[in-house]
């Protein structure tokens, strides 16, 4: 999927992902691909805040919950994909994803939970 991180923080990931590659069959962005953007971006965040509240020989996330709003389409550029989290909990994280166009258009719109967990010593 091409996908490239630009920033990495439990409280904000930003990534980038070509159209091209990631297509459906009338030539537009995928909505199956923007919702492995979405929970992709959701997911490194959270991955982070585990590894913070866990330690980071012990601490990941797993998904739970994925909800996506697909706006509007894009046949072409790139697309960014920005998660904010609005919950970083010790058992939980919640992410809204925002996908954009290059443009700064709304493409889709998400929100992603995760849960926040601890490999057995």
């Amino acid at each position: 999927m091409r996908m490239d991180v630009l920033e990495h923080s439990p409280e904000k990931t930003v990534i980038l992902m070509p159209v091209e590659g990631n297509t459906q069959s009338a030539g537009i962005l995928h909505g199956g691909a923007s919702a492995a953007l979405a929970e992709t971006a959701a997911s490194f965040a959270s991955q982070i805040h585990a590894r913070n509240v866990h330690g980071a020989d012990r601490g990941f996330a797993v998904g739970t919950e994925l909800t996506i709003s697909h706006i509007s389409s894009v046949s072409t550029g790139r697309v960014i994909a920005t998660a904010t989290a609005i919950h970083l909990g010790g058992s939980s994280t919640v992410h809204l994803v925002e996908i954009k166009n290059e443009a700064g258009k709304l493409i889709s719109s998400a929100r992603v939970t995760n849960r926040i967990m601890a490999r057995r010593a």
